[in-house]
């Protein structure tokens, strides 16, 4: 907004006259009430160039005029925009935007020259008036005020109204006026258009015994705390950013830019570090750290390995098998790639059938496995079964979930059955009916909901052909669907359900529980394809294919930091990693024998780690190159063949789980390193 005094119409301004010309004419003085500085912007606590404290807030002058007299000219410029060539920015904001950063890190003179340079100013005579009212606790003031800064609908305007009363009523019972407050409770609170709860709550307030009582129902941390910038933070929205421009919005601005560099990074896997971020060059990773090279394999299981989990803490990591065994691996990750060990700290032998499913409890104290219909759950410390069931499952289980107590979990499996347990695996509650027969099942993060995928059986009202009769009686042809079912886990409802073309294998979802990552192997009409799913938007946000699955249960996976990507194994050998937000194929990692990739799982504690699983009878550590005394890195391994599996499939739906013979372990079983 343009300068609106008459002199600031003329060609030059009077520097000393600037500092009472700008937003506001706040002194230094404090307000009586809660030792607050006068103050017109106040949000943040600026600095003089970067060292003493100024007595101001957000760029709000409150020294003296100087005895200087430095006369600065007016520059008149063409046009609107910031650059003649570049119509996207309007001047006017950046300079306004620039004035209000000026004086947040304490650049009071700087700012005042560039308002009368400029002929702008970054807020209005009434806006200044308006965070000088709320911060010196003038109410009435304040609620005229409110009425001159453009908040057209009515409904908006009680609700700033209300804010502003809040914050009285609550600086009253402080303040012990309880007469005071209540009358402010009955004429002015509880006119407005609220939810009779919170006025209730509100009202509850008068009975708080002390002000430690009262700030801490109230979640308010006093007037004399940060609530009175708080309320101006709350105020904010109902008030044009034209009029009020929000706090520290270049700062703003630059972190958005920021994020948004990181995210169209395509290898971008550590956290902001912004001493390395510069604002002259455009943010790219280096690829070099990104986990790509085989530094060690593991080869205890004596066949198939059909599933891995990493504990939480990313210290250990379970293995399923067909060979009827689960391992509980130690990583040292306090030690170099070429000294470090992965060694079984158990090898869990009790199954009769192949285990098809693993899944550590929130403490990482307990592991479940699951082997046919037999639920197992281990002592993790001392490799121990202290509790099973054999009896409320009729069909392979192929899924478990922990709840967050540590003391429950969830069970899903081919019987069309999802099961809550205790710790001694006796049932505390189900579902009364899941019309899929479950391949997968996981929890979201936040415990909200439950996903199950699988089968559901369809009839067709009048078949295309209809099957021979059997005992004289025609029988309609059955066909398959295939279902992503999502459910409340408070009261097991279903939300909403997916069909999809082809089998569902696997079911992940990110750390924020926001998206799920699904894969389907290939059908007649679609190739195999790994779908990434928006739960609160309910549709597909991308489709990830190149991989290759059409007989086999493939387990993909989100990691990297902040869930960046996604990995997945292959019939082909290969392990598969995306850019989860662009789509792109980033790495093929070859490496793994004949046969396909079942599994592949991300560290959460280790962003450059993850492990894939094989037919080949081995678990890979994939890391970032490690250094060597040259500084090149080490190379990876021999890359796989594209033989495939004689037409092997293995786990749930595919094969039986009795469809072979385990090995016992020799003195010889080992792991290698690279």
């Amino acid at each position: 907004m343009r300068l609106t005094e008459p002199q600031s119409s003329t060609s030059s301004l009077h520097l000393d006259s600037l500092s009472e010309a700008g937003p506001s004419s706040a002194t230094g003085a404090t307000n009586g009430h809660n030792g607050f500085l006068a103050k017109s912007n106040g949000y943040g606590l600026p600095f003089t160039n970067g060292s003493s404290r100024s007595p101001d807030l957000d760029g709000v002058s409150g020294r003296k005029s100087s005895k200087r007299d430095l006369s600065i000219a007016r520059v008149t410029l063409p046009g609107t925009t910031l650059y003649d060539d570049d119509p996207s920015t309007d001047r006017e904001e950046f300079v306004r935007l620039v004035i209000q950063s000026l004086r947040d890190v304490g650049y009071h003179e700087s700012a005042a020259t560039l308002e009368a340079e400029s002929g702008y100013i970054m807020e209005s005579p009434d806006v200044a008036e308006f965070r000088r009212c709320i911060l010196e606790a003038d109410w009435d003031r304040a609620n005229i005020v409110l009425t001159r800064l453009s908040i057209t609908e009515e409904d908006r305007l009680w609700e700033a109204r209300f804010l502003i009363s809040q914050q009285k009523y609550l600086e009253l019972l402080e303040a012990d006026r309880t007469t005071a407050a209540l009358q402010v409770l009955r004429q002015e609170l509880a006119p407005s258009k609220v939810d009779p709860d919170q006025l209730h709550s509100l009202s509850s307030l008068m009975m708080c015994s002390d002000v430690t009582d009262l700030r801490q129902r109230a979640g308010w941390d006093g007037a004399s705390g940060s609530s009175r910038r708080q309320l101006l933070i709350n105020l904010q929205r109902y008030i044009p950013s034209s009029l009020m421009i929000p706090q520290r919005r270049f700062a703003t601005l630059l972190s958005q830019a920021r994020s948004w560099q990181q995210n169209q990074c395509l290898y971008h896997n550590a956290p902001s570090n912004p001493r390395t971020f510069s604002l002259y060059t455009d943010h790219l990773c280096d690829t070099s750290p990104f986990p790509r090279v085989t530094t060690a394999i593991l080869e205890v299981h004596e066949d198939e390995v059909w599933n891995m989990e990493w504990s939480h803490n990313g210290q250990y990591l379970a293995s399923a098998s067909k060979d009827k065994t689960a391992i509980i691996w130690r990583v040292e990750h306090d030690k170099d790639p070429s000294v470090r060990e992965i060694f079984p700290k158990h090898i869990l032998r009790e199954h009769k059938f192949p285990v098809g499913c693993v899944a550590w409890s929130p403490k990482d104290d307990y592991l479940l496995t699951a082997s046919e219909n037999d639920i197992r759950l281990w002592d993790v410390e001392r490799g121990i079964c202290i509790a099973r069931d054999v009896d409320h499952h009729s069909d392979v289980v192929t899924a478990l979930a922990w709840l967050p107590d540590n003391a429950h979990f969830i069970s899903g499996g081919l019987d069309r059955k999802i099961i809550i347990w205790d710790l001694d695996c006796k049932p505390r509650d189900s579902w009364s009916y899941c019309p899929i027969r479950v391949t997968d099942l996981t929890l979201t993060p936040d415990f909200s909901r439950v996903l199950a995928i699988g089968m559901y059986d369809v009839v067709p009202e009048v078949p295309p052909v209809p099957t021979p009769p059997e005992n004289g009686v025609p029988q309609a042809r059955p066909t398959t669907e295939n279902r992503v079912i999502v459910y409340d886990l408070a009261t097991k409802q279903l939300e909403t359900f997916i069909s999809t073309e082809g089998e569902l294998t696997s079911v992940k979802v990110s750390h924020d529980s926001r998206y799920a990552l699904i894969n389907s192997s290939a059908s007649q009409t679609s190739p195999s394809e790994i779908i990434l799913y928006d739960l609160e938007l309910e549709w597909v946000v991308r489709k990830f294919t190149g991989h290759k699955q059409s007989r086999h249960v493939i387990r993909g996976c989100l990691g990297g930091y902040d869930g960046n990507f996604l990995a997945s194994g292959s019939e082909d050998g290969i392990v598969y990693i995306w850019h989860r937000d662009s789509g792109t194929l980033l790495e093929a990692l070859a490496g793994h024998g004949s046969g396909s990739v079942n599994s592949v799982a991300w560290n959460p504690h280790n962003v450059r780690m993850l492990a894939s699983c094989s037919d080949d009878k081995t678990i890979r550590i994939w890391e970032a190159p490690p250094s060597v005394a040259s500084g090149a890195p080490v190379g990876s391994a021999q890359p796989a063949t594209n033989e495939q599996d004689g037409g092997k499939g293995k786990g749930k739906n595919r094969e039986r789980w009795d469809g072979g013979d385990g090995c016992g372990y020799g003195a010889s079983s080992s792991s290698t390193f690279l």
